[in-house]
């Protein structure tokens, strides 16, 4: 049915006046006592084989949603109730800002793909602190941060230091973003001696304004060439990171089936053609860390089967965004209730067991 929706009514609306009438509709639902709570009961997982212990916190399901969609916190609450282990809100900056021109989001649907040049428009970081304070147990909440765009690159550790200083106190965890296309000059802080001062300076910071560890997690690029990765690696063992999400969207456009004047629009691609490189760039990280770090994949996630083949390749935690876009508002419950069954089918009792 959400198949034929697609096609015949989403489809037609911009992509982006989609994604703002689903947040609207996600902020009412969280707005009503007692409905989220409900939604949650009736969709959440409850096979404890699926729940994952992770980053000192106790997720129902690897299944989480990527940053991106949520960025300004308004709806993770009810995302939760929708089925997601965790919710990544995000990109969120230093400072308020709009982003890039619209348009800027596209659908590719012959790819299962989107294409985003968003640019981390969000209402910055004093306005998802105030969101997120007091918010009560329920949702795992992660806390994806990232540089303002009018911040030299020689600023950007004290822009994120702004925000890990607000948003620390209320974060599950913490995720440094330096692997966004779309904000100039920001892949340039992967790179190693950009890299090592930032991220102390961050896990510092969330240290200075909270007695409670928050457990600190960097996200890489798809496009990194494999040396690159493996150092991201040792950096994140050397400076006793928690963990690497892997990975962001792709500048590539190899072998897509859409329209030429789709493909050629600038931005990060996700969806299903980032789904071989994300797994190969796990599958790295996972040799190169030898288990030592949580790695969360993401990437061309779409089925039980992706999710079990991440998990067995060596994610602890696993992320969707572009999946849901495709697969509807259920998309989250029906993968955990088909992940199950692919669990119960095989020799392993629990998740943690079929992780290598």
């Amino acid at each position: 049915m959400y198949r034929l929706l697609f096609s015949l009514v989403i489809s037609r609306v911009p992509a982006e006046t989609a994604h703002h009438l689903t947040l609207r509709g996600l902020r009412g639902i969280q707005s009503v006592p007692g409905l989220a709570p409900l939604l949650r009961r009736l969709l959440a997982t409850r096979d404890p084989g699926l729940a994952v212990h992770a980053l000192g916190l106790d997720f129902p399901s690897p299944l989480g949603l990527a940053a991106g969609f949520d960025k300004d916190a308004v709806a993770y609450e009810a995302l939760g109730a929708f089925g997601f282990g965790h919710v990544e809100i995000g990109t969120v900056t230093g400072r308020q800002q709009p982003g890039n021109p619209q348009p800027r989001l596209f659908r590719l649907p012959p790819d299962r793909a989107v294409i985003n040049r968003m640019g981390f428009n969000n209402a910055g970081s004093e306005a998802a602190a105030r969101r997120l304070h007091g918010r009560r147990a329920g949702t795992i909440v992660g806390v994806n941060i990232g540089k303002t765009k009018v911040v030299p690159e020689a600023s950007a550790a004290a822009d994120y230091v702004a925000s890990a200083e607000r948003l620390a106190p209320h974060a599950d965890y913490l995720v440094v973003n330096v692997s966004s296309p779309n904000t100039p000059g920001l892949r340039n802080l992967q790179a190693v001696e950009h890299l090592r001062p930032l991220l102390r300076a961050v896990r510092e910071a969330a240290d200075r304004v909270t007695t409670r560890r928050v457990p600190l997690l960097v996200k890489i690029a798809p496009d990194l060439a494999d040396d690159d990765i493996d150092a991201v690696a040792d950096l994140a063992l050397d400076l006793g990171l928690d963990g690497i999400i892997a990975a962001n969207t792709t500048i590539g456009r190899d072998a897509l089936l859409s329209p030429p004047a789709l493909v050629k629009e600038t931005g990060g691609l996700s969806g299903a053609p980032l789904k071989e490189r994300s797994l190969d760039v796990l599958r790295r990280l996972h040799t190169r860390t030898g288990g030592r770090l949580t790695l969360v994949s993401v990437g061309g996630v779409e089925t039980a089967d992706d999710v079990w083949e991440r998990v067995r390749a060596g994610a602890t935690l696993v992320q969707g965004y572009t999946g849901m876009i495709y697969g509807g508002p259920f998309w989250a419950h029906r993968v955990n209730r088909e992940l199950s069954r692919r669990l119960r089918a095989s020799t392993f009792r629990t998740l943690a067991e079929a992780r290598r």
